[in-house]
């Protein structure tokens, strides 16, 4: 997919000017085209049979009175959709669920697709899949959620002698933290348009993940992965929901085979609750202890999570406890429970965001039981070294995020007696938490063009998932070349392009920078050579656009040598193999202040306004990493006072499987948000010192919410959501 920008700023400072997203305008417009917007002559739609049991296996399948149905073609069951591999257990790439689709008999969670009805239209084929009987025998589900470790929890990270220093210590805090299962629940639901042309399979997808999508379906499907390509143009949310490939692309492009046709298959908002992850509930006991002065002496967190039957994915809540404090003992362990739900998978922030919830609200209790400011207790015990690895951070501005939050706040009018802040009738409660995430760097390719017509053209198989990925990218050959914006095209979205890094874990950007840098350099040593063919005498250089001494637009120069275009080829490898990048802890810091409103006369609790400042780098477009931030922060509300999914114990089904019944912030719910950001350059990354800034917007405002919470109501929440029961008595 390619789009074209509009010039807002010179190339010399476009670089962390605050542009428009670029795919706005088609958005809005109704021009731009998602996967669900794609067709095809004599396409097919798909609609899949869904298990009504939790637990056991299919019998039989009746499909005749669904067969005799109008439109209805075809109906595929394991006994004719022929073979889908299992993909092998140490492949480089990544799948969730982890056993092929309708390939046995057995049911692992309510909602498993057991068959597939193809049909002229959707109509036809809800009709057929609701027509198809299926025999069972079941078993009971176990979807507890209640935690009790499968196996002995593993130690992801220790140092000294916590247990000892615990017992010695002038102050502790010993309490359990939860966290719910959150379901993914992005505007866009997925979806897979799949056609085969001859032994070509071409799939539009919602996918975070083009590369990596298009290595599992010719892995799993048994076809080169050079005969697959994987289209993602634009994608209306992910959130780590759509990192890696589920079931139901399987089953398209299956199923298209089979058939002979295109098949178009996009899921409900039903199945989106039980077939395409969910972020999983999470069980964390912290035990912090700090001496009469408040500085931390030992510190423990061992967190369960549950995974499914169906396949794994951690849950990693110890990420970043080993380095966000300084302290000498340290502990921290985890351990999943299985149960028969649908598979768990990564969403915004995996680990961090529901590790940190944990730590912070046991940093404020500490605070709490020392008669200590929690902003006084953070500021104490920060570190200027990452004391899980004993290195240095390569940039760490904890503490100036802290101290700037509190000042835009207003901190300093803080009385910290429970209840005894007010406006009017409402109690206000303020509170506060720190955040952090990791910087990191994936592999990622970059190709760069300069066109006898003036343009600059960059290409690579990443995505936009409307975190402005065309915009970044394009403001970054801007600064490069020296071209005005308006004349560069981004085309991306496509594995027919360089392999492009993953749109997860904040590392797109930060991954780009490399490969573009060196692309661009690339393409302009290419540039220059055909100058100097033209002027063998001369000895051109490359400065704004232009080919100096001369001051000809590169263009101009292209095309007095009837060259149409001059490509350069770009890499960036990951920060895990670069032994400078290993040297240092490479991590963004940030802080969140809240206010909340607590009336008690009507029972309403509500966010009224949150300061965040974030150090994430520096920042390539201050507008849309302003846009990643507010985001992020309204999810911290959702995941604070709303958010929870509920399974039925007798079937394992969701009960609030849908819009109506799942509580998510609406703009009656969203707080005013003001967005701050250090802009210190982290040269370990990249050149830019760009890292990203998706997930650390959501780390830590939950606990800061159920801080102000306490310093309203007087009430500890220990268990998320707030619920006004909780408040009430």
């Amino acid at each position: 997919m390619s789009t074209d920008l509009i010039g807002a700023a010179s190339p010399q400072d476009i670089i962390g000017a605050a542009l428009p997203r670029v795919e706005g305008p088609l958005k809005v417009s109704g021009h731009a085209r998602y996967t669900a917007d794609h067709h095809f002559p004599d396409m097919l739609v798909a609609v899949p049979v869904c298990a009504t049991i939790a637990v056991g296996t299919v019998r039989h399948i009746d499909c005749n009175a669904a067969r005799a149905m109008p439109g209805v073609r075809a109906i595929l069951t394991r006994e004719n959709i022929g073979h889908i591999a299992r993909l092998p257990e140490k492949s480089r790439l990544k799948i969730d669920e982890t056993v092929p689709p309708l390939q046995d008999d057995e049911v692992r969670y309510y909602g498993q697709f057991v068959a597939l009805v193809l049909a002229d239209t959707f109509e036809a084929a809800r009709d057929g899949a609701r027509a198809v009987q299926v025999d069972y025998a079941a078993s009971a589900p176990d979807v507890r959620m209640d935690m009790a470790p499968d196996d002995e929890p593993e130690v992801v990270t220790e140092r000294g002698d916590p247990e000892a220093a615990y017992e010695q210590a002038a102050a502790q805090v010993d309490e359990t933290y939860r966290t719910p299962v959150e379901t993914h629940n992005p505007m866009e639901l997925h979806a897979t348009v799949a056609r085969w042309e001859g032994d070509r399979l071409t799939v539009h997808e919602t996918t975070q993940a083009v590369v990596n999508h298009r290595g599992v379906l010719a892995a799993m499907l048994q076809v080169p992965e050079e005969r697959v390509r994987v289209v993602t143009s634009y994608l209306g949310g992910g959130f780590g929901g759509k990192l890696w490939p589920w079931t139901h692309s399987l089953l398209a492009a299956q199923a298209a085979r089979v058939a002979g046709r295109p098949v178009k298959l996009v899921v409900t908002r039903q199945m989106m609750f039980r077939n395409v992850g969910h972020r999983t509930n999470t069980q964390q006991r912290m035990r912090l202890a700090a001496g009469a002065d408040g500085r931390l002496l030992s510190l423990r967190q061992d967190f369960l999570y549950h995974d499914s039957r169906a396949g794994v994915s951690e849950e990693s809540c110890g990420e970043a406890t080993g380095y966000l404090y300084s302290t000498p003992n340290l502990r921290v362990t985890g351990a999943s429970c299985r149960r028969d739900l649908g598979v768990n998978t990564a969403m915004r922030g995996p680990g961090v965001v529901p590790g940190m919830y944990a730590v912070e609200s046991a940093m404020n209790e500490l605070a709490d039981r020392l008669g200590m400011d929690p902003l006084a207790l953070r500021l104490l015990n920060d570190t200027a070294r990452d004391e899980s690895k004993n290195v240095p951070f390569s940039s760490r501005h904890l503490k100036e995020c802290l101290e700037l939050g509190a000042r835009r706040f207003g901190w300093e009018r803080r009385d910290p007696g429970i209840g005894a802040m007010r406006d009017g009738a409402t109690i206000l409660g303020w509170g506060m938490a720190s955040a952090t995430w990791p910087g990191m760097r994936t592999k990622a390719q970059v190709s760069i063009s300069l066109h006898d017509d003036g343009t600059v053209r960059v290409r690579s198989a990443t995505q936009d998932i409307g975190t402005g990925t065309y915009t970044v990218l394009a403001q970054m050959a801007a600064h490069e070349t020296g071209v005005d914006i308006a004349r560069v095209k981004v085309e991306i979205g496509d594995t027919d392009f360089p392999a492009g890094p993953v749109s997860g874990g904040s590392m797109a950007t930060a991954s780009l920078v490399p490969a573009v840098v060196m692309a661009a350099r690339h393409a302009i040593r290419q540039l220059l050579d055909v100058a100097a063919r033209l002027d063998p005498d001369g000895e051109p250089a490359f400065e704004g656009g232009r080919v100096m001494p001369a001051g000809v637009a590169f263009g101009e120069v292209l095309r007095r040598a009837a060259v149409e275009v001059v490509e350069g080829q770009g890499v960036s490898k990951a920060s895990s193999a670069d032994p400078q990048a290993k040297a240092v802890s490479i991590r963004s810091f940030g802080a969140h202040f809240v206010e909340v409103g607590w009336q008690p006369s009507i029972a309403r609790l509500a966010v009224r306004r949150v300061v965040s400042v974030i150090d994430g780098g520096r920042i390539v477009n201050a507008r849309t990493a302003r846009n990643q931030i507010e985001g992020a922060v309204h999810m911290g509300v959702g995941m604070a006072l709303f958010e929870e999914t509920h399974y039925d114990p007798r079937y394992g089904a969701p009960v609030n499987g849908n819009l109506a019944d799942y509580l998510m912030v609406t703009h009656a719910d969203a707080p005013d948000v003001d967005v701050t950001f250090l802009d210190y350059p982290d040269a370990a990354l990249n050149e830019y010192g760009a890292r990203g800034v998706g997930e650390i917007g959501l780390v830590g405002v939950a606990p800061a919410i159920t801080a102000a919470v306490y310093h309203a109501t007087g009430k500890r929440i220990r268990s998320l959501p707030v619920k006004i029961e909780n408040l009430l008595g």
